[in-house]
């Protein structure tokens, strides 16, 4: 599918966000794991979340999904179904779960997408055969054995997503464990968001360090109701709309969340960029931008629309820490560079820190690729509401992984967007 943008003032709108997929996933495998039956609301479904239901279906789990809400009737009980989980193109869901399925004592077999299997899954595989677990990992994964206590070391600039599976699957085995963290400890926000939840579902895990995590094992996830919060990664795309563009304003928000993402709102305003706060939330206002230099260690996500955002900031913005970002659903600096210079724009990189060169007008010469990853789409579409031509972007279904409703909020604005075959 593919979307034409055409450049027009968007009219000062209200956008309601969708829930944050992180915590989204992580309440929805805690419950699954509780005895009992737990309701989450303020949901909003994507090819990701569903992933996570379906995995936790196969385990036992009995989910009903209703509008905004997912009933969830879990049990400690491991009854695994025997069938191959799908975890399509979400590296939340089967970094999560490996560790988790282990403790079925029986083989599984992870499927998912082509890049989604080509992502390192390093810690896993150094664990498993240290503890003597089977892992093979080519075009699927492949698992049989059951993880242990103990204690365990991670590198802290991989993947926070391996810690977070870990600390799901620990405080269900009989004894205690530890994991010691190796410096530097990138997207620690993430693992934060895990220990929230973790608490809310009555787990007991906690820092007796900066970099050591206790983990007290013989421990049950009780069963419980929770509220989703709204998504600052979201966010980062209708706020940069109001600074570029015209007035928005975002609600549904928790003003003190843990959200690593919530960085959003620094990075806009190192960047010289308006923001008022509202009771639930924010109104970004057209502003006179400028460059910055932002560290984007815990934050890779914001990565493509910051790329957008910069080149229309006075002078050189510099991004640092993003080498993360080529290991992603595409190589999101690489990507960013081919299609901003199909719009005009200044983009360089090296390894790990990109270079945008403002401010130069958006000019499409040439239609657009996706590199079939949602936040590629949604940051070529915010700044295509400003371009000096019509801009068509290509395989826009991409945005079915994390914002479905996307297009629709961008109309919400007053800005034409026809999808087409």
């Amino acid at each position: 599918m593919k979307a034409k943008i055409y450049p027009s003032k968007n009219k000062t709108a209200t956008i309601k966000l969708p829930c944050s997929k992180s915590l989204a996933h992580r309440a929805i495998i805690c419950a699954s794991l509780a005895d009992g039956i737990s309701h989450i609301t303020n949901v909003d479904f994507s090819v990701d979340i569903d992933a996570t239901i379906s995995a936790m279906q196969h385990l036992g789990a009995k989910i009903e999904k209703k509008e905004h809400e997912v009933i969830v009737e879990g049990s400690s009980r491991f009854n695994y179904d025997g069938q191959m989980v799908n975890a399509f193109e979400s590296g939340s869901t089967l970094r999560f779960l490996i560790p988790v399925f282990s403790l079925c004592d029986k083989e599984v077999t992870f499927i998912g997408s082509k890049r989604l299997m080509e992502r390192p899954q390093s810690v896993y595989e150094k664990l498993f055969a240290k503890q003597n677990i089977s892992f093979i990992h080519n075009d699927k994964i492949t698992i049989n054995g059951r993880l242990k206590s103990g204690m365990i070391e991670i590198d802290g600039n991989i993947s926070s997503q391996f810690i977070s599976g870990l600390l799901f699957t620990l405080p269900l085995l009989d004894n205690d464990s530890k994991i010691v963290i190796r410096p530097p400890f990138e997207s620690k926000s993430y693992v934060d968001l895990t220990l929230q939840i973790l608490r809310i579902f009555n787990v007991e895990a906690y820092y007796q360090d900066e970099y050591t995590l206790f983990i007290k094992g013989n421990q049950k996830y009780h069963a419980c109701d929770y509220e989703v919060e709204a998504d600052y990664s979201q966010l980062a795309f209708f706020g940069a709309l109001g600074l570029i563009n015209n007035d928005v304003e975002c609600i549904n928000f928790t003003l003190d969340s843990l959200q690593g993402d919530k960085q959003i709102l620094n990075a806009f305003e190192k960047m010289n960029g308006i923001i008022n706060n509202i009771e639930d939330g924010f109104i970004f206002r057209s502003s006179d931008l400028h460059a910055a230099t932002i560290d984007l260690q815990n934050c890779p996500d914001l990565g493509p629309m910051l790329f957008a955002l910069a080149t229309q900031a006075k002078g050189q913005s510099v991004f640092t820490n993003a080498l993360r970002l080529r290991i992603k659903e595409s190589d999101r600096i690489e990507a960013m560079e081919q299609e901003l210079r199909k719009l005009n724009q200044d983009i360089s990189s090296s390894e790990d820190v990109v270079y945008v060169n403002g401010k130069n007008k958006v000019i499409a010469k040439e239609i657009l690729s996706s590199h079939n990853d949602h936040r590629i789409v949604m940051a070529l579409s915010i700044l295509a509401t400003i371009s000096e031509n019509v801009v068509e972007i290509d395989q826009v279904e991409a945005i079915n992984k994390s914002y479905p409703k996307f297009f629709d909020d961008l109309r919400k604005c007053g800005i034409r967007v026809e999808l087409y075959d």
